[in-house]
């Protein structure tokens, strides 16, 4: 038995009230997983200086407690500083009852366009600090790291690395490298190292199609963002990654962009020119439905209905984009208050992503 005591005043007395209730009739705490949101070193060395060339960020601390994240010579955005502060990160997720975060790196860092050595210096660093967060707190951390897509070589060795040394359960790469899209040949050693070593994969957009037409309204975030998602999902499944690769775990972010809402449109073009969309694998893009997991960022219950009509919620991630304002940062608010029954709430807050990791729930779980 619990007891709780309250003391109240009542004119000059002061009444004792004790309240017996049973362990047994406490509601169960269900485990949350945000297993999208982003973390930063607290400082960045200056890689620009170090390496004589490029727009590799850099942090300008500011005197109100934020700082200025500063891209080559212009600035970028300001981050606050629950962007690097481990502690106060797990504090806020606690207001949302959430208890474990899944972190990786903000995209704009992914650097692909730098040499590959250089890259790969940088991506260490980061996935050296992610290590490190997830090791100091690690029932509150899990940690996703990132590779110098740039260079096959290269990739594939820190993905090992990211396996063997750090211990992390996978990674997060670009919608695109440079333009190229993820179909192209010289990926395919990184998917193929990533089934091998049991690595899930989080793909996020960035570097996004058209953004320099299209500057104004923050329509790159709008328009260009879910357009890259699906430009990504559509590479891999029309170039026929899943079936090159049928254990490689793959989470397309942001509810998958655009892809299920087009989705008709997607299959119909398969169906009506098959010389153009099937060149290279000629499955019905439907049917990968459930091949793959999203995360659930709709910001709209109704968008996440629709959503799971065609995919299970076992595939349907809880997600954020924490700490950036476009993301979710009610941490799954809108389906606790929503018409989803119980298990379906639970295959979304946990476990969904723990299967998409290959974790067990028992390690974050406080006995």
């Amino acid at each position: 038995m619990y007891y709780l005591v309250f003391t109240m005043q009542f004119l000059e007395f002061n009444i004792r009230v004790v309240i017996l209730f049973s362990v047994s009739k406490l509601p169960p705490i269900m485990l949350k997983i945000d297993m999208h949101s982003h973390i930063l070193p607290g400082s960045l060395p200056r890689f620009a200086d170090k390496f004589g060339y490029g727009d590799f960020i850099y942090l300008e601390k500011r005197s109100d407690g934020a700082a200025d994240m500063i891209k080559g010579d212009k600035y970028f955005r300001t981050i606050q500083p629950n962007c690097w502060d481990e502690q106060l990160r797990i504090d806020e997720y606690a207001t949302h009852g959430t208890q474990v975060q899944v972190v990786c790196t903000i995209p704009v860092m992914f650097s692909y366009w730098a040499k590959p050595a250089d890259c790969l210096e940088l991506s260490r660093f980061l996935n050296d600090h992610i290590a490190e967060v997830v090791a100091n707190n690690p029932k509150h951390y899990i940690g996703l790291g990132t590779v110098p897509m740039q260079d096959t070589d290269l990739a594939v060795k820190e993905l090992e690395r990211i396996k063997n040394e750090l211990r992390l359960p996978g990674i997060q790469i670009g919608s695109n490298i440079n333009d190229l899209n993820l179909d192209e040949k010289q990926f395919d050693p990184i998917f193929e190292a990533c089934e091998r070593l049991d690595l899930a994969v989080m793909i996020h957009p960035w570097n996004m199609m058209g953004m320099d037409k299209m500057t104004k309204y923050w329509l790159p975030w709008l328009v260009g963002m879910p357009a890259e998602t699906s430009r990504a999902a559509c590479s891999l499944i029309f170039s026929g990654a899943f079936e090159k690769w049928p254990k490689l775990r793959v989470c397309f972010s942001h509810a998958g962009g655009s892809f299920f809402g087009t989705l008709g449109r997607i299959e119909h073009g398969y169906n009506c020119r098959p010389d153009l969309v099937a060149v290279d694998n000629d499955h019905n893009p439907r049917e990968y439905l459930g091949k793959f997991w999203i995360d659930c960022i709709t910001h709209d219950e109704k968008a996440l209905n629709y959503i799971l009509e065609h995919i299970d919620a076992k595939k349907v991630c809880l997600g954020s984009d924490y700490p950036f304002p476009l993301g979710d940062l009610t941490i799954g608010e809108f389906i606790e208050k929503g018409e989803f029954d119980g298990q379906v709430r639970e295959d979304i807050f946990s476990n969904s992503t723990l299967e998409w990791l290959n974790l067990d729930k028992s390690q974050f779980i406080t006995p």
